[in-house]
């Protein structure tokens, strides 16, 4: 099984955690939900799999880089 690791692509702050550890989840699924310079932008899945570890929760404030969440793809 693939541990694919979700990292943020910006600094800013998580606003809704749209997903919990054990969750199955599909490749462009909404994943979570971060506000970057007053805009909402979308963290998406890249893979099929089951969410094996969230790393952040609501209201974090996170930096670019920063591990969001853990994926495990059987694909």
């Amino acid at each position: 099984m693939a541990r694919i690791e979700v990292k943020s692509e910006m600094a800013g702050t998580i606003l809704e955690v749209l997903v919990g550890a054990g969750d199955l989840v599909t490749t462009g699924q909404e994943l979570l939900i971060v506000e970057s310079m007053k805009m909402e932008v979308p963290v998406e899945s890249p893979a099929d799999g089951r969410v094996a570890e969230l790393a952040i929760a609501a209201s974090a404030v996170i930096a670019e880089g920063d591990l969001l969440l853990v994926i495990e793809s059987s694909g």
